[in-house]
C-alpha cells in the first residue's frame, strides 16, 4: 500500500443549483427557452472538495446550509461523493444557499448566487487536521482561522479569489490564485502582471490569476510567467474555476511545485469544460493525466 491520501480542507460555500441549458445567449430584457433543466449541489468550497476526492485526494468540508430540505440534498450528493461533511453545519431556521446558473450554447455560463446574510459568519466548529487548505473566501472568519493553522503548521493555505479579498487572507495565504474580474477589482489594473504585481506588494502569497482560454498568469520571484491553456472545445464552464483550485490545492498537498501544479490544475480544468454540468463535469485523475500526457506527445522539439 502507498502513502495515505493527502487531507484536503476546504472552506466555504455549498449551495443547490438549478442549471438551466438555453437555446440562444442571453438578451438582457427578453425571455429564454431552456432546453433542458438540473437541480444538483454545487458551491464553490464543496465543488473544489469534489475536485479533490475525484482526483484522488481526501476531501474535508468546512460549510453550513440551512435546516431545509435543499440542505439534505447538499450533504447527501457530497457524502455519495465521499466528502467528509462532518464539519458542515445545518443552521436552524436559515435556508441553504442556491444558484440559478444559465448555461449559454458556447458554454459560457452566469450565475445569480442567494445565500442569506448572517449564515457564512463567525467562528466555525472545530478544524480537523489536514495537509492544506483552500478558502474560497465567502466565509471569511473560517477563512482567516484555518489559513492561521495552516501557516502555523507549515503547510499550503490556498485561496480561491473569485472576488476582492479579505486583506486578513492576503497576510495568511500561501497562495492566491484570483480570477481576473476579482483581481481586476482588487487593484484597479486591467493587466494581468501589473495587478499580480500591485497585490505582491502587500501579500507574501504566490500569486497567479486564471485568464480562461489565456491560461494563468503567475509570478516567479517577480517575473510573470504562463500556463498555457488546453485546446479543448468547451460545452460547459461551470465549476471549471472551482474544480482548478482544488486540483491546484491538491497539487500541493502532493508536494508539487507551483509551475507543475499550475499546469495539473489547468489540465482538470480543461478536461472540466468538455463535459457538461458543474460537479458532474469534474474528472477523475486518470483523464486529467491523460489530457496531461495527449499534451506531451504534441509538443514539437
Amino acid at each position: 500500500m502507498g502513502p495515505p491520501a493527502p487531507i484536503v480542507l476546504c472552506v466555504g460555500q455549498a449551495t443547490i443549483d438549478h442549471v438551466l441549458q438555453l437555446e440562444t445567449s442571453i438578451v438582457t430584457g427578453h425571455k429564454h427557452r431552456a432546453r433542458s433543466r438540473d437541480t444538483v449541489g454545487g458551491g464553490v468550497a464543496a465543488n473544489a472538495a469534489v475536485a479533490v476526492a475525484r482526483l484522488g485526494g481526501s476531501a474535508v468540508l468546512i460549510s453550513r446550509v440551512g435546516d431545509d430540505a435543499e440542505g439534505e440534498v447538499v450533504l447527501a450528493g457530497l457524502r455519495a461523493d465521499g466528502i467528509d461533511v462532518s464539519a458542515v453545519q445545518r443552521v436552524e431556521g436559515r435556508s441553504t444557499p442556491f444558484s440559478a446558473v444559465l448555461v449559454d450554447p458556447s458554454g459560457d455560463r452566469t450565475i445569480v448566487n442567494h445565500t442569506p446574510d448572517d449564515l457564512l459568519t463567525g467562528e466555525p466548529p472545530d478544524v480537523p487536521g489536514f495537509d492544506a487548505v483552500l478558502v474560497d473566501g465567502r466565509w471569511p472568519d473560517a477563512s482567516t482561522i484555518a489559513l492561521s493553522i495552516a501557516r502555523e503548521r507549515g503547510v499550503p493555505g490556498v485561496v480561491d479569489a473569485d472576488r476582492p479579498v479579505d486583506p486578513r487572507l492576503l497576510d495568511l495565504a500561501s497562495h492566491i490564485v484570483f480570477g481576473e474580474d476579482a483581481l481586476a477589482s482588487t487593484t484597479g489594473l486591467v493587466g494581468h502582471a501589473d495587478g499580480l504585481r500591485a497585490v505582491d506588494a502587500r501579500s507574501g502569497a504566490m500569486l497567479a490569476v486564471t485568464a480562461g482560454a489565456d491560461g494563468v498568469v503567475w509570478l516567479d520571484d517577480g517575473n510573470a510567467r504562463e500556463v498555457p491553456a488546453f485546446a479543448v472545445t468547451a460545452v460547459d464552464t461551470t465549476g471549471a474555476g472551482d474544480a482548478f483550485h482544488g486540483a491546484f490545492t491538491l497539487a500541493l498537498a502532493e508536494g508539487a511545485d507551483d509551475a507543475s501544479a499550475l499546469r495539473f490544475a489547468a489540465a482538470t480544468a480543461a478536461v472540466k469544460c468538455t463535459r457538461p454540468g458543474a460537479r458532474r463535469g469534474i474528472p477523475v485523475r486518470a483523464d486529467v493525466e491523460a489530457l496531461l500526457d495527449r499534451e506531451v506527445g504534441t509538443e514539437q522539439p
